[in-house]
């Protein structure tokens, strides 16, 4: 199946990845609710199956490149539906932050509930007594001009990418890839040196769901950014190549931008 497809539809050889990768999962969830109830088998089940996870996710993303490089299967055809697919996978993303903030916001503006008898705020008292929220225009604010850094190299790397700059497209996505590393630094600092725990009542619950999830996705997008940034030196987006998955990846990454922007505003600075 090398020969350059002709017709529109995105038919590649059957691969192992999607159901392996699905078990793999399983196992990883397994794990974790071992370990909420204390199972003994919860290390080995989450272990297992985080590194099954990194296994497969390696491979699969290995035949999806050979796909379009090697068997020309991404048609532009089948590049416009993958783009549709990769804009409704990141808005389903959107709508789990759009949950995140309801529960905060209901919690905030009526901040006596349905779980009074569990955890108890005061009428017209946000945060809860008790807790002590973090400094906006310290380590958050550090991290959002850190994020904004990123977006803005981020797009340095695409316009290099078009005028088929390959220096400047590797130097531009190493310097996102560290500003990535760097606020997942700073965050795991924060969470580490915080006033209260995430069993502290309903902000703790709130603020460390809201930013925690969102902290996850800078995670996933910073190794999303070192596979292009690898694929980059390796000059797979440059000579009309193609750059798609470089184009998802900076997607994600200013959809995660703009997620803490909204954070930042909301729970750290309106939140206090």
């Amino acid at each position: 199946m090398s020969a350059k497809q002709q017709h529109p539809f995105h038919l590649v050889e059957l691969s192992p990845w999607p159901i392996l990768t699905a078990f793999s999962l399983l196992f990883v969830t397994l794990g974790v609710v071992f370990l909420m109830h204390g199972h003994s088998m919860a290390e080995y089940f989450s272990i297992f199956g985080g590194g099954a996870v990194i296994f497969c996710s390696y491979h699969w993303w290995k035949d999806v490149i050979k796909e379009g490089r090697v068997g020309h299967h991404h048609t532009e055809k089948v590049r416009m539906g993958l783009r549709i697919g990769m804009a409704l996978f990141i808005l389903s993303e959107a709508m789990f932050f759009f949950g995140f903030f309801f529960s905060f916001f209901l919690a905030r503006f009526f901040p006596a509930g349905i779980l009074e008898g569990l955890w108890v705020t005061g009428e017209g008292l946000w945060p809860p007594k008790g807790i002590q929220t973090f400094d906006p225009w310290d380590i958050p604010f550090m991290n959002t001009l850190i994020l904004l850094l990123s977006g803005t190299t981020v797009t340095w790397a695409h316009y290099a990418i078009t005028q088929n700059d390959q220096r400047n497209s590797v130097m531009a996505l190493g310097i996102t890839v560290l500003l990535g590393i760097a606020f997942t630094a700073f965050q795991a600092y924060e969470y580490h040196h915080a006033a209260f725990k995430l069993t502290d009542g309903i902000y703790a619950a709130n603020f460390y769901l809201a930013t925690g999830f969102h902290g996850l996705h800078v995670i996933i997008g910073t190794i999303f950014l070192t596979v292009c940034y690898f694929r980059a030196k390796n000059g797979h987006f440059i000579g009309g190549n193609g750059h798609l998955g470089f184009e998802f990846a900076a997607w994600y990454w200013h959809f995660v931008d703009v997620v803490w922007l909204f954070l930042f505003v909301f729970v750290y600075v309106l939140g206090r």
